[in-house]
Formats: structure tokens, C-alpha cells, sequence
């Protein structure tokens, strides 16, 4: 079941993917296309959340913050995603980021593989939430600094690290 699960999100990313490289010839057009792509996967207003991926000695901390915190609607839209998505993640099912990045984004695949050997966590945080990754291998740290170095990358100004 999962192989076929794992079989479906990657054939949508690859087909994600495609859309994605044929959409745009630079990085704003990128960026445009990954945006499209992440309001279609993300339940919250894109343009009005930070996104902070953080790398950290022993993985990655990934933060989502509503830019206005009385707007009390966004910031529970973004901690019932980023709950949803660290138990998705924890089950190695990272279709989500492939749908938005693509495929071949780096270290997703590492990720996938190695999600049993990832400690994932979420936490609600003042004006939204933060899904923390953890793990003692070096090479899925250097994958999860991939990771989000490629997230920061796709999303311009509304990604930081």
C-alpha cells in the first residue's frame, strides 16, 4: 500500500514537475508556477505567511507565521496544515512538496527513504506553527539543508532561512 501510494505522489510530481518546467523559462516565472502550485496544496493565504526553514545541527526546523496574528482564521488554517502535513511527512509522504517543487527536488527523495529514521514533531507557535525534523543520520541532515534550501529558493521573499 504504500509502495502504491509512494507510485501516485511520485507520477503527480513528475506530471507537477513537468507543468512546472514548462511553465517557466526563469526563476520569477518559477516562482510564479510554484506559488500557483502551493495555493492549490496550502489551505492558507500564501501572501499573507512567512515560511523559515531553518537548518539546524541535527536537521531542520520549519517555521510557518501569519505576517498580521489577530487574523485569527489564517493562523489556524496554517497549524491544521502544518499538523496535517508532520503526520504525513512522519509516514514518509512527501507528495505535497513534490506536487508544489516537483520530483526531483533536492533531498526529497532521501527524505522519503529515510523517513523512518526522521523524529518529526509539530508545535503550534505564536502567529502559526513549526514542524521540527530530527535525526542522528548526517546524510538525511544534509538532505533535510537540501530540502529546505530549495524550498527558500522556490519561494523568493515569502521563504527565508
Amino acid at each position: 500500500m504504500r509502495a502504491e501510494r509512494r507510485l501516485r505522489a511520485l507520477v503527480l510530481a513528475a506530471l507537477a514537475a513537468v507543468a512546472v518546467l514548462a511553465a517557466c523559462g526563469g526563476t520569477s516565472d518559477r516562482r510564479a508556477a510554484v506559488a500557483e502550485h502551493g495555493s492549490e496544496v496550502m489551505p492558507f493565504d500564501l501572501d499573507a505567511t512567512t515560511h523559515r526553514f531553518t537548518p539546524v545541527d541535527d536537521g531542520l526546523v520549519q517555521t510557518v507565521l501569519v505576517r498580521d496574528p489577530t487574523d485569527r482564521r489564517q493562523v489556524g488554517l496554517v497549524r491544521a496544515h502544518l499538523a496535517s502535513e508532520a503526520d504525513r511527512f512522519a509516514a514518509g509522504d512527501y507528495g505535497d512538496p513534490a506536487q508544489i517543487h516537483g520530483a526531483a527536488m533536492p533531498g526529497l527523495a532521501d527524505l522519503e527513504d529515510g523517513a523512518a529514521r526522521i523524529e518529526i514533531a509539530d508545535a503550534e507557535v505564536p502567529a502559526g506553527a513549526r514542524i521540527t525534523y530530527a535525526t542522528a543520520d548526517p546524510a538525511l541532515v544534509r538532505a533535510l539543508h537540501r530540502w529546505g534550501r530549495a524550498q527558500v529558493a522556490d519561494h523568493g521573499s515569502g521563504g527565508s532561512s
